[in-house]
This record gives C-alpha cells, sequence and structure tokens, in this order.
C-alpha cells in the first residue's frame, strides 16, 4: 500500500537581523521545523520558515512575530506568508542532497552514501531527519572543529552535549575521548534520535540522551560538575542560561558554545565572562560564531 504523506503548513517570516532569534523562538513554538536563511546580497536581513502539520491561526502568528520584533527593537520586513505545501518524501530528498561531509578527521555520512571513509578518519553514520544537525551547518561544523582542536590537549572524562538535536556532537565527543556522554534536550524526539543514532555508531553504550529543559533535570545534576559542555544552540538562551552553565562546569573545564551569529559573540561572551569564564577561542565559520570559553 502506498503511504499517504500529509500536507505541511509553511509560514515564512522576513525579519531583521536584530528580531532573528525572537523570531526563530516564535517559529519554534509553533513549527515542526524551523529554517533561518540570510539573505545574499542584504545580511541584514533573514529569511525563517516554519513548517507546521495543521493550519495556523495567522492573525496570532502575525501578531506574535510583530510582537517578537518590537522586543528586539525592529520590525517585519514583510507581512507573514502561508501556504500549504504538497506531500513530498522530505528525508529521501534530504538524503539524496546529502553528501558526505568531512570536517577534520570526522567523516560525516549517510546510508545512502557507498563512499568507505578515509583510513584515519573517524566515522559518523548520519541521516538526515526528524531532529537538527548533520554537520552540514556552519555552526556545527564548528563545534566538530573546536572539540577536534581541544582533543589534541587534553582528554575529557564528563561531557555534557545541552541541545542536543540529532546527537552529532554527543557522538562525536564519545568518539574522540571514549568516555559516556550525557546528551539533553527540550524534545522528546530529539533524545530519541540521538539514542538511536549513538547506537547506529557503536557508541550506544555510552551515549545517555534525556529530555530536560536547559540544565533543570535530575540526571544533570548527578553529573555535575561536568569538565565539558557543548551547546548549539541560539544566542538569546545562551544568555540566559550563562549562570546555569558556570555553575555545572567544573574549574579548568571547558565549555563550547554555538548556534549564534558573528554579531552576537560580544553579547554572549558578557554573559558568561560575568559568571567568571574567559575566552580561549572565538572561531567564525560562513558568519556563524563558535565560542571555546574556560571556567
Amino acid at each position: 500500500m502506498t503511504e499517504t504523506r500529509p500536507f505541511l503548513w509553511r509560514i515564512e517570516a522576513r525579519v531583521p537581523a536584530a528580531a532573528l532569534d525572537a523570531v526563530a523562538e516564535v517559529m519554534e513554538g509553533i513549527s515542526a521545523a524551523v529554517g533561518m536563511f540570510e539573505d545574499p546580497i542584504d545580511s541584514g536581513r533573514w529569511r525563517v520558515e516554519g513548517f507546521a502539520s495543521a493550519e495556523p491561526d495567522r492573525d496570532a502568528v502575525a501578531g506574535r512575530i510583530a510582537k517578537a520584533c518590537r522586543k528586539a527593537g525592529a520590525a517585519p520586513l514583510a507581512e507573514p506568508r502561508f501556504e500549504l505545501v504538497a506531500p513530498r518524501d522530505w528525508v529521501a530528498e534530504n538524503q539524496a542532497a546529502f553528501p558526505p561531509v568531512k570536517i577534520g578527521r570526522f567523516f560525516i555520512h549517510g546510508s545512502h552514501v557507498d563512499e568507505t571513509p578515509p583510513p584515519t578518519s573517524i566515522p559518523i553514520h548520519l541521516d538526515p531527519g526528524t531532529a537538527f544537525g548533520s554537520g552540514e551547518h556552519a555552526s556545527t561544523a564548528g563545534c566538530l572543529e573546536l572539540l577536534q582542536l581541544l582533543a589534541k590537549r587534553r582528554r575529557f572524562l564528563r561531557p555534557l552535549d545541552l541541545g542536543c538535536g540529532s546527537g552529532i556532537l554527543s557522538i562525536a565527543m564519545a568518539k574522540l575521548f571514549r568516555v559516556p556522554v550525557l546528551a539533553s534536550d527540550l524534545d522528546d524526539e530529539a533524545a530519541r534520535v540521538s539514542a538511536m543514532n549513538a547506537h547506529k555508531n557503536d557508541v550506544g553504550p555510552l551515549v545517555a540522551a534525556i529530555t530536560a529543559p536547559g540544565y533543570r533535570a535530575p540526571a544533570i545534576a548527578k553529573k555535575a560538575p561536568f569538565d565539558l559542555i557543548v551547546a548549539n544552540i541560539l544566542a538569546r538562551p545562551l544568555i540566559a542560561m550563562a549562570g546555569d552553565l558556570a555553575h555545572h562546569l567544573q574549574y579548568g573545564g571547558m565549555a563550547v558554545l554555538s548556534g549564534l551569529v558573528e554579531r552576537d559573540g560580544r553579547r554572549v561572551l558578557a554573559a558568561h565572562q560575568a559568571h567568571g569564564l574567559k575566552l580561549r577561542h572565538w572561531r567564525v565559520r560562513d558568519g556563524w560564531l563558535t565560542l571555546g570559553l574556560e571556567r
């Protein structure tokens, strides 16, 4: 029997850079998937897309986007757009457009790839799916690069991946350090996918994936303090949780932060410096920033 795939509602908001994080948060609250795309001509303009399974309340969504922009001291660049998207096999299409990605020693590939990983590489088997993180995005790539740099200097024993998404960074740390990794995400589906991907990569026993709101979970408190915390999320939650990160990071421990564009770096850095963290690495890749901080 042929599977019937549901229609999706596509929501598009065009906003200035100052309102990007705030509008992305609105979209995450009403969508199953969110994408952010910078205008190739004007770096101050962004397109935020969300895909929802049910028809959204257009006036309510437009109001929430406008309110988020006002709080950020900006205004939408256009009225939000809503359209019904025809059924498509998104996973199959993503797989076809997902060639192997090489980031340092990491060789990230889907199950459809026949290419043999280079002999000295660290392979990560990852198929595009319902959770964020394939290695293609500059923020994920920046984290992978910095983790490899840190691994040359020391072996971390108690890593935490906060906002694990697909689990790619948890898997990378498990393979780099061969130690247990705690992976946490707000989304139940992300935790499920992370655990599944860890098993596919033969590090299932090393990766414990849980659902938790930030640092507020007994499993996180039990494992703290961590000597390495990776958080590839957005600038606003990074700033809001700076104190929690410092509280859960041991003295001498490292934090790898990304998911933010370079212009937001100073605000994120200042929030963490206020809690005693020091800047050790500032790495920019395609406009996306990865910070390495030490307590």
